[in-house]
């Protein structure tokens, strides 16, 4: 079983993706009548019904980290602007932000990288001023910026910040990335665990950090 969430555009792209290889999935969208649901007539469920097949459950990020848990699915398919690890261990846990711990982590990053900073959050890329490629298979040399990569940003920022959990966004198709629900999972376990962590998620031209305290 996958988790797609989101039901828009671009979960529109993983679950056609999913179905050309004849894949389970679950759609996550607040909305039951989402685009996936008019463009793939997929049927709505509840936590309770979800076996082999195609499924649409109403619900929010709550609703995602509690399929992860039931279903421990092979992927999660991320189709939102957002940091969906850190978003879920928010919920999961009592968290606020370690401004700290990002002003620690930037002396090691290239300037040129760093897209936003501040809140306890670091965004990074490789191709910082300038708009991706749709659906860009990330070859070596960004055809926006045409600069070649140093190395994948996974591997930079786990020299930028050494003790942070990082998730990686792994390329299912062009312009698709999907975290493993294993990982995930694993994360989760790891930072029950730890007062104060860092996760982060890359692929291999964008990254972003969230750093994070208990508040209990």
């Amino acid at each position: 079983m996958n988790i797609i969430v989101g039901g828009g555009k671009y979960g529109c792209y993983a679950a056609e993706f999913l179905r050309h290889k004849m894949e389970n999935f679950v759609v996550v969208d607040v909305d039951r009548d989402c685009l996936a649901v008019k463009r793939f007539g997929i049927k709505a469920s509840t936590h309770t019904d979800i076996s082999e097949g195609e499924h649409l459950v109403q619900g929010d990020l709550a609703t995602v980290l509690s399929l992860i848990e039931k279903l421990k699915p092979e992927y999660v398919f991320p189709t939102a602007p957002v940091h969906i690890a850190a978003d879920l261990a928010k919920i999961k846990f009592s968290l606020q932000p370690w401004n700290e711990a990002v002003n620690a982590i930037l002396p090691r990053l290239p300037e040129v990288v760093v897209l936003q900073a501040g809140k306890g959050k670091l965004v990074v890329s490789f191709n910082r001023d300038n708009d991706c490629v749709e659906k860009c298979p990330m070859p070596e040399v960004c055809p926006s910026s045409q600069i070649r990569k140093p190395c994948t940003m996974t591997k930079l920022m786990r020299f930028a910040s050494p003790e942070a959990f990082i998730l990686i966004s792994y390329s299912m198709a062009p312009g698709m990335g999907a975290l493993k629900g294993s990982e995930l999972l694993e994360f989760f376990n790891w930072a029950k665990t730890r007062e104060r962590f860092i996760v982060g998620t890359a692929c291999d031209c964008h990254g972003v950090f969230t750093a994070f305290q208990k508040t209990q």
